[in-house]
């Protein structure tokens, strides 16, 4: 379970540094009643990113598992090591398309918007069939094998990852109040200018670890993958996750 918590977290929290939710939020943070909108803008992104994993989880997921045997111990560390490829291919694609990538307007909504919730939602839905660490993730959580009560405390914990940097901007306006704004707004032209290398060094971060983890499970009984496990990941209480 830790390896799968390890997994979870680590692509949760690169796939958080994303301009589609972060920029709005941003925006929303100099319009009245910030606190409150970027609050009700998280739980539209919060939920709407929740069911549609959940809908492909337990879902076409679990179908897959009902067509085929149960995946074995080596077939489930393989899954993690192609989601950590899968990590690293796009940090390479966002990375080789960094500069045409910062031109790009991000998304701008009025700040006094009617529903932020509403909006948060609609954006997290337009956004959910490209969400390609979101589905590393699924596919790593379903091919474990874990219960479906599991599997659905795993998504959660995903997506409380994704939705932390909007969690930080509603708790930054509620502690800084008025002089958040300008904080707010360098945060916002930093973003825009530096998110694609941002989220690619992230992402190439969390793929290295995943798939580190993955040879380690898959190699865990041989002395290489002890010596992994020994040295990289006991100090961090994560030397005993190869079940």
């Amino acid at each position: 379970m830790l390896r799968l918590i390890g997994i979870v977290v680590s692509i949760g929290l690169a796939d958080s540094l994303n301009p589609t939710t972060i920029a709005p939020a941003l925006y929303m943070a100099s319009g009245k009643r910030s606190v409150s909108r970027v609050i009700q803008f998280t739980v539209g992104v919060f939920a709407v990113y929740l069911l549609g994993g959940l809908l492909i989880a337990l879902g076409p997921g679990e179908l897959v598992l009902d067509l085929v045997p149960r995946p074995s111990h080596a077939s489930r560390h393989i899954i993690e090591i192609i989601a950590g490829v899968g990590m690293l291919i796009a940090s390479a694609v966002l990375w080789r398309k960094r500069d045409a990538l910062a031109q790009r307007e991000m998304p701008s909504p009025t700040p006094d918007a009617r529903s932020s919730a509403i909006l948060g939602a609609t954006i997290t839905a337009v956004e959910l069939p490209t969400a390609f660490p979101y589905f590393a993730a699924i596919a790593t959580v379903v091919g474990s094998g874990a219960d479906v009560t599991r599997q659905v405390m795993l998504l959660v914990l995903f997506n409380f990852c994704f939705v932390l940097p909007l969690l930080a901007i509603a708790i930054v306006l509620a502690v800084a109040g008025d002089g958040a704004e300008d904080l707010l707004t360098r945060a916002r032209e930093t973003l825009h200018a530096n998110w694609p290398k941002l989220l690619a060094a992230v992402g190439l971060l969390a793929g290295l670890f995943v798939i580190l983890l993955g040879v380690t499970g898959l190699f865990a009984k041989r002395p290489f993958g002890r010596f992994l496990r020994g040295r990289l990941f006991k100090p961090i209480g994560l030397g005993k996750i190869s079940k």
